[in-house]
């Protein structure tokens, strides 16, 4: 028998999490669909007939996916993912030099655009060795780059080289504050956000704008100043406009919400944040940190039910982020996102009484070398008021893991 495809499974997985039966979908989907179009789109029946095609997998929907995807409360490139591009870690062969020649070629007085590319492509891949590389090796990496091209703005430039670089040097200075963000150095980090923030004001870059004020919005969420977060985030997504970044801030709004209580505007919140994703085409690089990716949607919206206690949703998106996030080698694709959907996973077993569950995922997520302390230790915490509710906390592996917590910390 040939094995559904993995987005068959999900819809599957969607729709059963929810209790929802097959006829019972297709109504809802109907509905969205003559909500949005005026019109209704086929009969009951018909549809139904279609849903068992999709479901089995012997069709992949087209007209249908971003519908399907409404309903459950995502966009079409989560459910649905394109084939992935070609990675961007050899592009800068594409343009014709390797990194030693690209050094080079800044020591000279004049510029080229196909050096201007190449420096564009290196800053891609820094961005998208976000997920994985060590932070301290990253921090360095870019700011040796910052410094070059700190030193070519000097030279002779045009003007749209010279607003290149620029906007090139925001991206950077991003990068770079989420690092030391990682690492648990707030105050430089927020001293490069601002940075990033300047570069972006000098030359109107308004997707570094939006980025910065997300970041403002990360920063506080991480030290519990949840009124700011969502101030932060309403102030980006003002400047960013209809950009993946809104989506972000939106996101990060909701998980705000989501700890205040209100589980109406979380909810509101990641509908925001859904319908500027929904209308964004599919991103050529999705592992560039600074690119919201559709299939991140469902890693928002698993902290999200976590807070407000829709416990079988947030398994459900914990174990996509983790089936996301790791591939089938056993290699961590995303070891942060893997780190929290763990803590989800523990969260969720320690409410339901599965204390081996809730103590062994909690203590794995705390391994591992790449982290973000700050956002690892807030869900941490989040996960020990559990143990402390469940009265797991005399166990030696809830000891443990407190210790763990303390050692991020330090």
């Amino acid at each position: 028998m040939t094995e559904r495809p993995e987005w068959a499974e999900r819809i599957r997985r969607e729709r059963s999490t929810r209790g929802w039966s097959q006829a019972q979908t297709v109504t809802m989907l109907r509905a969205i669909y003559t909500r949005q179009n005026g019109r209704e789109g086929g009969s009951q029946e018909s549809l139904l007939r279609q849903w068992k095609d999709w479901e089995s997998g012997r069709v992949r929907p087209t007209v249908w996916a971003p519908y399907i995807a409404e309903t459950f409360g995502t966009v079409a490139g989560d459910l649905f993912p394109p084939e992935r591009p070609a990675g961007d870690s050899e592009l800068l062969r594409e343009a014709g030099m390797d990194t030693a020649e690209l050094i080079a070629r800044l020591q000279r007085s004049t510029i080229s655009d196909t050096t201007v590319t190449a420096i564009q492509i290196t800053v891609d891949r820094l961005c998208s060795e976000y997920r994985y590389r060590s932070a301290d090796e990253l921090r360095i990496e870019g700011m040796g780059w910052l410094n070059r091209i700190g030193g070519m703005l000097d030279q002779r430039l045009s003007l749209r080289q010279h607003r290149d670089l620029l906007a090139l040097s925001g991206r950077l200075a991003l990068l770079v504050g989420c690092v030391e963000q990682d690492t648990g150095a707030s105050g430089q980090a927020e001293a490069t956000r601002r940075y990033a923030l300047d570069l972006a004001h000098e030359v109107d870059e308004r997707d570094v704008m939006g980025w910065a004020h997300e970041m403002s919005a990360w920063f506080a969420l991480t030290n519990g100043d949840l009124h700011r977060v969502i101030a932060a985030s309403e102030h980006g997504i003002e400047v960013a406009g209809a950009r993946g970044v809104a989506a972000q801030l939106a996101a990060q709004a909701a998980k705000a919400w989501s700890r205040l209580g209100n589980s109406r505007q979380a909810e509101l919140s990641l509908e925001r944040g859904r319908v500027v994703l929904a209308d964004l085409p599919s991103p050529h690089n999705p592992d560039d940190h600074f690119v919201v990716d559709p299939s991140k949607w469902h890693y928002y919206e698993m902290d999200v039910h976590r807070n407000v206690g829709n416990d079988s949703l947030a398994q459900l998106y914990a174990e996509e982020t983790l089936r996301a996030g790791v591939r089938p080698d056993g290699v961590e694709r995303n070891p942060m996102r893997n780190q929290e959907a763990r803590i989800t996973l523990a969260v969720v077993a320690a409410r339901a009484g599965d204390a081996d569950a809730a103590l062994d995922y909690g203590l794995q997520a705390l391994e591992g070398d790449r982290r973000s302390a700050p956002s690892l230790t807030l869900v941490a915490h989040e996960l020990s008021r559990e143990f402390e509710r469940a009265r797991l906390t005399d166990d030696p592996r809830a000891r443990a893991y407190s210790d763990a917590i303390a050692s991020i910390g330090r």
